[in-house]
């Protein structure tokens, strides 16, 4: 295998092990170690940052880069820690002399090192026994000391400069290895501690300090090269604090959020402490104005703090960190500035506590939180900002209100848009929020309202949020009175139905057509959440009028095409996944497949000529081609004809005699208000919405009895199953009526009972008829409309009573009464023997006056006499019951057949 890959491999896959802190020095050398092999033996690449002498074992990213703290980066090889060059042999070959720590230093080119150990008498000390670690400050180091520092050490040999050297010194051998992030190690000077970090990227420091050479392996310890001398450490950051009348505004603050306690406890964190001039940098008023605001208070403090010790030696690039606010700050470097969200504001770095380190600054880093909404809108929100403050919503967005700016970027604002500024006004309206929202408080079906009191939907998908037909951007926040939330486009609210739309348009006469003619016009008009794609009048140019008319014949048919141009659920493009299928059950059954590209959206592979039309019930997408579900085949030749001439972009499957599957129609809803009427009292009205397919819109009214005609309604609907009953009851004064009607279906079944009840008129008719051998009897009574009649036939020895019912509405019963002695049962019952068997003939029934005509007696009086007198005739010429009356043309009366049991003869 290629040498050069192999190498590549290597570097690679030790890149993916910069992430693990433990040894993180020990693996950067190694890196550095490879990326020089071809160098020589024991040759490390190092990074030299260009105008300075600042050098660092490279990470993968710097190297890559091939920059550290923004600037140009020089690659150079030296020999690896604890190796030497041999004169004309390449690369390092020769491994160093171990001498004792005092002799190191020489080696390590520290010589002022070496030289402070001379004057302070720590010479014989670090060249006897023992087991040490010496945290040596390079040349460079010494140098770059403050002069007045440095004389009063050089002046105090013995003293001051020999403290100075034992703080730097550990009693113990300690390699990078055993250097831990966060630990801390008793120094020989008055066992006061030093603080260590030891960092991902290979940095370890010392109080801050950067080793530059590390291990390098002493017989009497181990010797440390690092880049600045260190002092004591005493105190903790609020210690620092409250020493400084410099800072005494942010102590001020720390202390009002109650902060300052645990800058005082032990811990490791990194303090961004702005001065006194920083704040007075502020909007004039603003510290006074959050006074009384702790919580406010606290984030802006609490923005300042991170939790963990970021050295400023150790940051070779910017990296994101999270505050203890809940913000994010980048910190970085530029040269040899310290950098904080790109801006070089660090005053002085690096003031190392007992518990942190404090970098001051020159401006206060004030959180979102702790802002007004208004002042959270940034660049790409400047003509929004620009024209609330033009049409003077600005008065209406105050400190003390609460509110949530929906804001659109500025590329939306077309000359267009800009052009009528009272229309303008109106838009702007739709993006100002009467309460504070934040993104986590949002959820699908949400209803917000505007400034203006308009009404607002949420729709929330996969990778969106949306309000109405415009979707987020990253970047929402959240300020100190409200929140902002970006916005791709303008919101339009809806004001109309998806019908209203689609009828005002214009454009869709055939397709509300044809929903009409499939008994799916109310799923446009009724509340919902519904996905339309609706065809055009252009869809259906290949269709005439035979074509529209064969279409509306079979409703199945039609139903099943319509209904999978619907889906339930407001789908808009901004809610679209982009590039991929999105899959939209519809309302027949199949999937709609969906794709949203550069803002155009494709179903089934068609381009929607028109999209996002807002409606109060959900959204229309305008297509110019009827859609058809690819899998559902045709049964009938002449449906698949006329599909054939509309929809062009697929085969259709024709199988022969397959019948479409019949779609309930569960989704359309049906309204029922009640109104109570209480005599003395306001109506009172109520409105419930049930599913009840097929069923039209009902209102229902109750009237409380009282001294006018008043009506109760009662209606009551049962599916089936079970069986629905509804009862109907109209009650008034003077006359009552009740009124029970039965209606009945299959499916679903439906009774109704219908009773009429009245009083007065109460109408009773008693006649009796007279005839030889017998007497006759017959009474008639009525009560209003509802007349009964009953024919009752006796006879001795035995008594016979028939029963039956005249006419069909509204129900007749009569009865006859026949008096008479002696009566032969010929006159009732013929009897023809034959063969053992009598054929009884049915009893002879009087026809009696149709009633149906005329709805009680004292309407017609006359009517009663002439029946009266008609039966009174036919009795008297028959000598006894009246021949039957025949029945219908066609209908042939059924006798019953009787088997005769006969008795022996005696």
């Amino acid at each position: 295998m290629d040498r050069l890959l192999v190498v590549t491999l290597v570097v690679v896959a030790l890149c993916f092990l910069e992430s693990v802190d433990s040894s993180a020095y020990d693996k950067i050398l190694s890196h550095s170690r490879i990326r020089a092999r071809n160098e020589g033996p024991n040759m490390c690449a190092v990074q030299q940052v260009e105008g300075t002498k600042k050098k660092y074992f490279s990470t993968c990213r710097n190297w890559y880069k091939k920059s550290i703290c923004g600037k140009r980066a020089e690659i150079l090889y030296e020999c690896c820690p604890g190796y030497m060059a041999l004169e004309d042999k390449k690369g390092c070959p020769a491994v160093a002399p171990i001498d004792d720590v005092y002799g190191t230093l020489e080696l390590l080119k520290a010589t002022t090192t070496q030289k402070y150990a001379d004057m302070s008498n720590l010479k014989e000390e670090i060249k006897g026994k023992g087991s040490f670690t010496l945290f040596a400050p390079s040349n460079d180091a010494w140098d770059e000391l403050d002069t007045s520092v440095k004389s009063a050490l050089e002046n105090n040999p013995n003293t001051d400069l020999y403290d100075s050297l034992h703080y730097h010194m550990v009693n113990q051998r300690l390699m990078t290895k055993d250097m831990k992030n966060d630990m801390t190690f008793t120094s020989m000077h008055n066992d006061l501690e030093i603080y260590i970090n030891h960092y991902s990227n290979g940095v370890v420091t010392v109080n801050c300090a950067r080793i530059i050479h590390g291990n390098q392996v002493a017989k009497n310890g181990v010797v440390h090269i690092i880049d600045r001398v260190i002092s004591s450490v005493s105190g903790t950051i609020k210690d620092y604090l409250e020493n400084d009348e410099d800072l005494s505004t942010f102590t001020d603050a720390a202390f009002a959020s109650e902060v300052m306690d645990k800058l005082g406890e032990p811990g490791h964190y990194t303090l961004f402490v702005p001065t006194n001039d920083a704040f007075d940098k502020l909007s004039p008023g603003y510290m006074e104005s959050i006074t009384e605001n702790q919580a406010v208070i606290k984030a802006l403090v609490n923005n300042h703090l991170l939790n963990s010790i970021q050295c400023a030696e150790a940051i070779m690039a910017g990296t994101v960190y999270e505050t203890a606010e809940g913000s994010t700050i980048e910190i970085g470097c530029d040269g040899d500035s310290l950098t904080v969200n790109g801006i070089k504001m660090v005053l002085k770095k690096d003031i190392v506590t007992s518990n942190g380190v404090i970098h001051l600054i020159d401006q206060v880093l004030v959180p979102n939180s702790a802002k007004e909404v208004k002042e959270l809108m940034g660049d790409s929100q400047r003509e929004f900002s620009k024209f609330i403050r033009e049409t003077d919503l600005s008065s209406a967005l105050g400190l003390k209100t609460e509110y949530t700016l929906l804001a659109p970027l500025n590329t939306v604002f077309t000359d267009k848009v800009i052009s009528d500024k009272s229309l303008l006004r109106l838009i702007l309206e739709n993006h100002l929020l009467k309460l504070k929202i934040t993104l986590s408080e949002l959820f699908n079906g949400q209803l917000l309202e505007t400034l203006s009191g308009k009404t607002l939907r949420v729709f929330i998908y996969r990778t969106a949020v949306c309000i109405e037909n415009a979707c987020m951007v990253r970047g929402s926040k959240e300020g100190r009175n409200g929140a902002l939330h970006l916005m791709k486009s303008l919101i339009r609210p809806a004001e109309k139905t998806i019908y209203e739309l689609l009828t005002a348009d214009g454009r869709f006469k055939i397709f509300l057509e044809l929903m009409e003619a499939a008994g799916l016009e109310d799923l446009l008009k009724q509340e919902g959440s519904y996905t339309v794609f609706a065809p055009t009048d252009d869809a259906f140019e290949g269709l005439n009028e035979e074509d529209l008319a064969l279409l509306k014949s079979d409703q199945n048919v039609l139903r099943n095409i319509l209904l999978y141009h619907f889906s339930d659920g407001v789908f808009i493009n901004g809610g679209l996944e982009q590039r991929v299928t999105n899959l939209l059950k519809s309302m027949q059954g199949s999937n709609l497949q969906v794709k949203s590209v550069n803002n155009s959206i494709f179903v089934n592979s068609m381009d929607v000529a028109d999209s996002d039309m807002m409606a109060t019930n959900g959204v229309i997408h305008a297509v110019e081609n009827v859609l058809y579900p690819a899998e559902l085949p045709v049964g009938s030749q002449d449906i698949m004809s006329l599909l054939q001439k509309i929809i062009k972009h697929i085969q259709f499957k024709f199988i022969s005699g397959y019948s479409y599957i019949e779609i309930p129609l569960t989704f359309i809803k049906t309204t029922i208000t009640t109104t109570h009427y209480v005599e003395g009292q306001e109506p009172k009205t109520k409105t419930v919405t049930r599913v009840i397919e097929r069923q039209p819109t009902m209102e229902v009214t109750r009237v409380i009895e009282g001294q006018q005609a008043k009506t109760t309604v009662t209606r009551v609907v049962e599916g089936q199953p079970p069986k629905t009953k509804v009862t109907r009851v109209i009650e008034g004064q003077p006359a009552k009526t009740k009124v029970t009607r039965v209606i009945e279906g299959q499916p679903p079944k439906t009774k109704v009972t219908r009773v009429i009840e009245g009083q007065p008129p109460k109408t009773k008719v008693t006649r009796v008829i007279e005839a030889e051998p017998m007497a006759s009897k017959v009474v008639v009574e009525g009560e209003s409309s509802m007349t009964e009649i009953t024919k009752t036939v006796e006879t001795k020895p035995s008594t016979t009573k028939v029963t039956r019912v005249i006419g069909r509405q509204p129900i007749k019963k009569v009865t006859r009464v026949i008096s008479g002695t002696g009566m032969d049962l010929g006159a009732d019952k013929r009897r023809t023997e034959t063969g053992g068997q009598i054929l009884v003939k049915e009893p002879q029934i009087i026809a009696g006056p149709d009633f149906s005509k005329f709805t009680d007696f004292l309407g017609n009086p006359s009517l009663v006499n002439e029946e009266s007198d008609r039966i009174t005739k036919i009795i008297q010429a028959g000598k006894g019951f009246a021949p039957a009356r025949k029945g219908p043309v066609g209908v042939r009366r059924r006798a019953r057949l009787v088997r005769r049991h006969q008795k022996p003869r005696e």
